[in-house]
């Protein structure tokens, strides 16, 4: 594990330093917020682009692996719902907490950390997992908050739920290149040179871009948005390793879905959280404390799954 702990501490590393600018003002909230987007919008991109361009489609799609993640997650995405609701939260805000409970940072975290960590083989169930978060349990709690603050589903309010999902440039990147595959394009030296020296921007900026976020977090509600980590960091690659076990996912790409479900919550779900007014509060400090105690279970996940 030592061994896991160390290849894994330079990735916080990074985080770490975006923190410290952040914190210190030397890098203000402005330029974490381009940063971000230039991560998102193009760095991101090209990395998921040339990734998913070199994949086998047929290869890629495995119904007992996306049947085991949706399984796995989707029970804890009720667990976190049900417990919220004991509590006498209303739908929105359960549900938002339900989506704390198994939204990893799969972006901005998953991607580049457990690609080299866990080698090239990881690319395909990475983004799998990625896929599944996004177009299933993001569209899900969006239909859920607009339904229960409008009192019902309308086929308006759903369009353009759907039209934010399908422009989402993580979604369009991943879609290109696995088009680009199916087609058995080839692809051009000097566009792979360009893709390559760009996706290697992502990284480096995205994980400093999470330190960077994380510098105007403030940890309130310490009581349930620790439930929320230990929901993300505990529960939720448990549910999964055991869906996968129950469903015999092939072991490797088991302990990929395992890995991924182990990441800390994503800063996404504070976006939605703040673009519905809803827990913002809850969700930030679980970032900040989900995202802390990763440095430790992460290793600890990677060598319970022997990768």
């Amino acid at each position: 594990m030592t061994e896991i702990f160390l290849k894994t501490l330079p990735f916080f590393g990074l985080i770490g330093l975006g923190w410290a600018a952040a914190a210190s003002r030397f890098f203000p909230s402005e330029a974490a917020a381009w940063l971000t987007k230039f991560v998102f919008y193009f760095a991101l991109s090209a990395m998921l682009f040339r990734f998913a361009a070199g994949l086998d489609l047929a290869a890629l799609f495995d119904l007992r692996f996306v049947l085991a993640y949706l399984a796995g997650s989707t029970l804890v995405w009720g667990i976190g719902m049900a417990v919220a609701r004991a509590r006498g939260l209303p739908l929105p805000d359960a549900a938002m907490e339900a989506q704390c409970c198994m939204t990893g940072n799969t972006g901005f975290l998953g991607v580049p950390m457990l690609v080299v960590l866990l080698g090239e083989r990881a690319v395909g169930p990475v983004l799998m997992v990625l896929t599944i978060d996004m177009l299933v349990f993001s569209t899900l709690i969006t239909l859920i908050i607009h339904g229960a603050r409008q009192g019902g589903l309308r086929v308006a309010a759903i369009l353009p739920v759907l039209r934010g999902v399908a422009a989402n440039p993580m979604i369009l990147s991943m879609v290109a290149g696995l088009s680009w595959s199916l087609l058995h394009l080839p692809m051009p030296g000097p566009l792979d040179e360009f893709l390559t020296i760009l996706g290697q921007a992502a990284t480096p900026g995205a994980l400093f871009a999470i330190g960077a976020s994380l510098a105007g977090r403030q940890l309130r509600r310490m009581a349930a948005s620790g439930w929320l980590s230990v929901a993300k960091l505990v529960l939720h690659p448990l549910a999964v390793g055991i869906a996968a076990w129950l469903l015999a996912v092939e072991p490797f790409a088991a302990g990929v879905m395992i890995a991924a479900a182990a990441l800390p919550v994503a800063g996404n779900v504070y976006i939605l959280a703040q673009h519905f007014g809803v827990g913002q509060q809850r969700v930030s400090a679980a970032i900040l404390i989900s995202t802390a105690f990763s440095i430790v279970t992460i290793p600890v996940v990677i060598t319970l799954i022997g990768a």
